[in-house]
């Protein structure tokens, strides 16, 4: 069983030993916009959907088999989100900060412009930003009466959304996160694996209230909730979501990457146990850890992936579904040479230039709605290629940099020793459409590889608690599956070149400054 608790929805997805789907259960939950840029959850609304989505995936399954069990549970869960609550009566003490909100916004821009803003990215490899726990933990430890004193009398429990699941679903009432959650909070120092001092005196956060951190696969506890019919069942598997869909995608050696094509684009490369540090603004966390395996990876943001499409079908009133881009797109054998540079809330990795807005240039006369469409979707292949080299930079230039011997100034490794992207894995929403992944197939000079199952986030939490529990071995997570749709590149290298200087040339035409 995967518990897949994301933003706006919790889904309970039950897989077999062939990791196939046997059922799927969804339910939305309300969110609160109580200010301009706040976002907040009720915990008890994350807890109740999870609850009753895991029960009606249960009742279904016995109604398909009576004898049929689930084995293990594996979570996978919204990142950064902060919940606070007793840890005797095991209430919330405040609504959940959720990632997108933007109330320690100020405090972080200056952050970033301090000294210590570097000392933090060196120990955690984030970005100072109010997208992570640190800053959302510390609003409350001010804001909330009475708060900063329970919690250093040990009497509050701090966690992300992982850790308040594990909280309530264990029969011992388990205060644990596993290191991918935790390396998005800004406090825990990646290289030593444990929170930093430094960082909880910086931030003025008790350490009393801050749980254990524990590997992606390890036992949390049993669940004790028998009306669910899993009283019992070991809780063995936990992962931040992006983290998982790495995982679930097999992308276990160093140089492998997937893609999520959602709103956005989450970019992550596995950098094996190497933990990178970016050159290119990109972030540096953890990948997973199994047993006494622990891996890094390089993550890059896309602000705007499949909200290009929205945009011309909401915005524009140029399609009726999303799906009609496809059709679109490849009406017409190319842009006219026209690129759009979709940065309507700035751009984000590797630029990172919040002041940028979006543009359309190059047209033509003859430039209809269907270029529209197709520079549309190809703008969301560049974007996930500038993220991708800017990786394969920062690997090379680690690896060679190790390579090199004390007071060299050349490096010594081969090309070949250095990781590299093969395949780019991919899922989420926008993976369906076939024009978009070849034409990122073919702007990367790599093979684009979208499994059967795009349900790839809370498979890996699946297989991070089927793997504890014997359910998996670990060919079993790194096996492709057959099914799998192949899009190789077929773009001629020197039309490849001249389509990506065009969209450099049109990105340093709305970058802030440029």
């Amino acid at each position: 069983m995967a518990l897949d608790q994301g933003t706006t929805s919790s889904r309970c997805i039950l897989f077999d030993e062939n990791k196939k789907i046997v059922w799927s259960e969804q339910e939305e939950f309300p969110q609160h916009f109580p200010k301009a840029g706040w976002v907040e959850h009720d915990p008890m609304d994350i807890l109740h959907s999870s609850l009753r989505v895991m029960h009606a995936s249960v009742v279904r399954l016995r109604e398909f088999d009576p004898e049929a069990q689930v084995r293990a549970i594996g979570i996978t869960n919204q990142r950064e989100t902060v919940v606070v609550w007793d840890r005797e009566s095991g209430k919330p003490l405040a609504p959940a900060i959720v990632w997108q909100c933007r109330r320690t916004a100020d405090a972080m821009e200056a952050l970033k412009a301090d000294p210590y803003g570097e000392v933090i990215r060196q120990k955690t490899g984030l970005i100072p930003d109010a997208y992570f726990s640190a800053s959302k933990i510390a609003w409350l430890l001010e804001h909330v009466p009475g708060l900063r004193g329970e919690a250093q009398a040990g009497n509050v429990c701090f966690g992300t959304v992982d850790s308040w699941l594990v909280y309530n679903l264990s029969n011992e009432k388990t205060h644990a996160m596993d290191v991918t959650n935790a390396s998005r909070t800004m406090l825990f120092n990646i290289h030593t694996r444990s929170w930093d001092p430094e960082l909880l005196e910086y931030f003025n956060i008790p350490a009393a209230m801050l749980p254990e951190v524990k590997k992606s696969s390890d036992l949390y506890g049993t669940c004790r909730i028998a009306d669910l019919m899993l009283n019992g069942v070991p809780i063995c598997g936990v992962a931040g979501d992006q983290q998982s869909a790495l995982f679930g995608q097999g992308c276990l050696a160093a140089g492998q990457a997937k893609n999520t094509y959602g709103t956005g684009c989450f970019l992550l490369m596995n950098t094996g146990e190497k933990a990178v540090d970016s050159q290119h603004r990109l972030l540096t966390t953890m990948a997973a850890q199994v047993g006494d395996t622990v891996q890094y990876a390089l993550e890059g943001s896309v602000f705007m992936g499949g909200a290009c499409v929205q945009w011309l079908r909401d915005s524009l009133g140029l399609l009726k579904t999303a799906a009609e881009s496809e059709t679109l797109a490849e009406s017409v054998p190319d842009t006219l040479g026209a690129y759009l540079v979709p940065a309507f809330t700035g751009l984000g990795a590797p630029y990172w230039d919040p002041y940028a807005r979006g543009a359309l240039v190059g047209m033509t006369r003859g430039f209809r709605k269907e270029h529209l469409v197709r520079a549309t979707l190809e703008s969301i292949a560049y974007q996930v290629y500038d993220v991708v080299h800017a990786m394969e930079q920062d690997l090379r230039q680690a690896w060679t940099a190790d390579a090199a011997p004390a007071g060299a100034s050349g490096a010594q490794s081969s090309a070949a020793d250095v990781p590299g992207l093969t395949t780019l894995k991919v899922d989420g929403g926008a993976s369906a459409n076939r024009f978009l992944m070849q034409f990122e197939a073919d702007i990367l000079g790599r093979p684009v590889v979208r499994p059967e199952c795009i349900e790839t986030t809370a498979l890996g939490a699946a297989l991070l608690a089927g793997l504890y529990v014997g359910f998996w071995d670990s060919e079993a997570v790194t096996v492709q599956d057959a099914t799998a749709d192949t899009f190789l590149p077929k773009m001629e290298e020197s039309v490849r070149a001249e389509k990506l200087n065009g969209w450099k040339e049109a990105v340093q035409g709305v970058i802030h400054g440029a």
